[in-house]
């Protein structure tokens, strides 16, 4: 009998258990779930007889050997700053290694050793990372063995809420690991667009302007994804010209998650001891040390003013209509302008008139939008006690926002995955676009969970049965892990929209 060893049963792991579970009544398996205390609910109700759950102490070295000597693969969904320990179990061990985390400095100076031992540790095997490589590496490969130059690659993908179970003004409900999306951009960003390299600080990565359209769903905003360059060779693509990966978000949580890096309150530095603090008491404080009044003023007495401007504008335009006699009223209705590069251009005063209005409309949004947003998550809330010890800004806020942003029983998540690439074949340019939508089920059977799940339990499945033949550390790009991951994720569901047009 074979074991696999699960490490962690967060949010991503009730999809891959579930996977697993179906599987090892055919294959002989035994999965061992080993959780690490804190553990809110089980794994899986009334389990069968091939799944054990165990309670592992992770400082625990003998116990936690003990579990990795009897499996034959291990999959980790631990946090990335304990798999140095996980890693240095399975090479002492000699045991394949599968997680969705990145590759760090630390593991890919293991290489060597890896590749010595054949063994495989594949890495950034769940969503993003993880479909995002397969499915662009499916591409890449079919356009170059047709004789393509690809020019351009962008990839967006994000964990956002269902529009049905969108209702808090930030428009977003967290799937993920909360720490992540706490902390998500805070060292910038490096891409490259139109053949120059980019590098985005902190403070301009959450731009709600940067806008997508997803079919039936609308418009999404997306940011720059920490470092894009490093995926290059290994995608084969080290001259494209634009080369971006991105997290998307609805515009209003951009807007918002702007606010909240301007007001400091992703610092990590511990400066706030919390027991028997509630979050307006936090807030208040923080605020107080951070120019929360200078900050009003200019982000909503500035906006505030500029809409009064453009009303007292708006109101002189529609005087100078009413007074005008009808031939001078014609005259207004269509006239020429000169726009930013010179050229003439027909303007209609109804136009002028429909976009001052919707711009006076947006800024009072905006404005009321970021007093809601802080609200929300808790600036007048009384009666929430932290109760963490000495912590940050950022861990009040991951404590504020599983509080207020967590997914309720019946909420539905959503998954949207999207790829663009750009190539030249035979003289003309061609636009190669893949999109995934994927709705969770409920608060546990979410769309995160099985995007990050089921390509685990997949490549699990396939090198138990031998099936990939590749050692060392590696990440999915290879057609001998991304066929048969793709093809069996299809097989349960998670289908691609797929086309590829010529372009002007």
């Amino acid at each position: 009998m074979q074991n696999i060893l699960v490490f962690g049963s967060g949010n991503s792991a009730a999809s891959l258990i579930e996977y697993l579970v179906k599987e090892a009544a055919f294959n002989n398996w035994l999965i061992t779930v080993a959780e690490i205390p804190p553990v809110t609910t089980p794994v899986i109700a009334n389990p069968p007889s091939h799944l054990q759950t165990i309670l592992v102490h992770f400082d625990n070295q003998r116990e936690r050997q003990l579990l990795i000597a009897a499996a034959d693969i291990v999959i980790s969904l631990l946090p990335a700053a304990l798999h140095t320990f996980i890693v240095t179990d399975c090479l002492r061990f000699n045991k394949h290694l599968l997680t969705p985390s990145y590759i760090d400095d630390t593991l890919a100076g293991m290489h060597t050793a890896i590749k010595q031992q054949n063994l495989l540790f594949l890495c950034e095997m769940g969503l993003n990372p993880g479909i995002d490589h397969m499915v662009a590496m499916q591409h890449i490969h079919r356009i170059k063995a047709n004789g393509g130059a690809i020019t351009s690659f962008i990839s967006h993908c994000g964990g956002l809420i269902s529009p049905e179970s969108d209702d808090n003004p930030w428009h977003y409900k967290m799937t993920g690991s909360h720490h992540n999306v706490v902390l998500a951009g805070i060292d910038g960003a490096v891409y490259k667009e139109n053949g120059t390299v980019r590098e985005m600080p902190y403070n301009q990565l959450f731009d709600p302007n940067r806008l997508i359209h997803i079919p039936d769903l609308g418009y999404l905003a997306w940011y720059p994804n920490r470092d894009s360059l490093r995926y290059m060779p290994l995608y084969g693509l080290p001259n494209a010209g634009t080369f971006i990966r991105t997290t998307l978000r609805y515009p209003e949580f951009c807007f918002g998650w702007k606010n909240i890096v301007e007001l400091k309150l992703t610092d990590a530095t511990k400066r706030y001891h919390t027991d028997g603090l509630t979050l307006q008491q936090f807030f208040q404080e923080h605020f107080a040390n951070h120019g929360f009044g200078e900050w009003i003023e200019k982000q909503l007495t500035a906006r505030f003013a500029q809409t009064k401007q453009l009303l007292e504008k708006l109101q002189q335009l529609l005087e100078a209509e009413q007074e005008a006699n009808e031939e001078e009223r014609k005259a207004l209705q269509d006239f020429m302008m000169v726009d930013n590069r010179g050229q003439l251009m027909d303007v209609n005063l109804d136009s002028i008139k429909s976009q001052a209005a919707a711009t006076v409309a947006g800024q009072m949004h905006e404005a009321n939008l970021s007093m809601k947003q802080l609200f929300f998550l808790g600036m007048d809330d009384d009666q929430t006690i932290i109760n963490k010890g000495d912590c940050s800004a950022a861990e009040v806020l991951q404590f504020a926002m599983e509080q207020k942003l967590l997914l309720q029983p019946a909420d539905k998540d959503l998954v949207v995955l999207q790829h663009e690439i750009g190539y030249e074949l035979d003289g003309e340019k061609h636009l190669a676009s893949s999109t995934l939508v994927v709705k969770g089920e409920n608060h546990l059977n979410t769309a995160m969970a099985k995007t990050t799940g089921l390509p685990l339990g997949i490549a699990a499945k396939q090198i138990l049965q031998g099936n990939i033949p590749e050692t060392g550390l590696h990440i999915p790009v290879m057609s001998s892990v991304y066929v048969p991951v793709l093809q069996e994720l299809e097989k349960n569901g998670l289908r691609f929209e797929e086309n590829d047009c010529t372009i002007q």
